[in-house]
């Protein structure tokens, strides 16, 4: 881009944040939850180690120029988060409602460099607080393993009280047979 003369870089740089800007919009539009934060003197490798684990979690992460991230929440039910965007701004998302928070506030936690700032999920404002407590729950995969698991429960349950009352007989009567040959 160096070789480009000035006036054509103005029009890539351009063309760069209109893309930047449209991607960030629909981030905004069609994720379930948007954590805000700043990394404020975070390192290269803890910048990576955060976007590694959220990765993995199945989420995302984003560092954004204010300006344009405010230009994204234009139109969005998000859009209430342009106050929030002051400073270094980092954005983590995800479509998994608890993802973005857990690992978010889970890196903050051990490393006090990434400073929690608010959110949003979907059209409902969250501060840092309400981040901090949607990290607390259960993900969608815990629920639907804990459901399952509920659902399992009363066939075994059932099967056991079934069972029960056959073996009481069983024991009653074994019980009257070696009292009769004892006797």
């Amino acid at each position: 881009m160096a070789l480009l003369p000035p006036e054509w870089r103005k029009q890539v740089d351009r063309a760069e944040k209109k893309e930047f800007v449209a991607s960030l919009h629909e981030v905004f539009s069609n994720t379930s939850v948007v954590v805000v934060a700043h990394y404020s003197g975070l390192s290269v490798s803890e910048m990576t180690a955060l976007r590694r684990r959220m990765r993995d979690a199945g989420g995302a992460l984003k560092v954004a120029k204010n300006r344009l991230a405010k230009l994204a929440l234009e139109g969005t039910e998000m859009g209430h988060m342009a106050d929030l965007m002051r400073g270094p701004t980092v954005l983590a998302y995800s479509d998994d409602p608890v993802t973005a928070p857990k690992v978010a506030v889970d890196f903050a936690r051990t490393n006090q460099k990434l400073v929690i700032i608010g959110g949003a999920m979907g059209p409902t404002p969250l501060d840092a607080e309400g981040v901090k407590s949607l990290a607390t729950l259960p993900s969608l995969d815990e629920l639907r393993a804990k459901l399952v698991g509920m659902i399992q429960t009363p066939g075994t349950r059932v099967a056991q009280v079934l069972q029960a009352p056959a073996g009481q007989v069983a024991r009653v009567l074994n019980a009257y047979a070696e009292k009769g040959e004892a006797a």
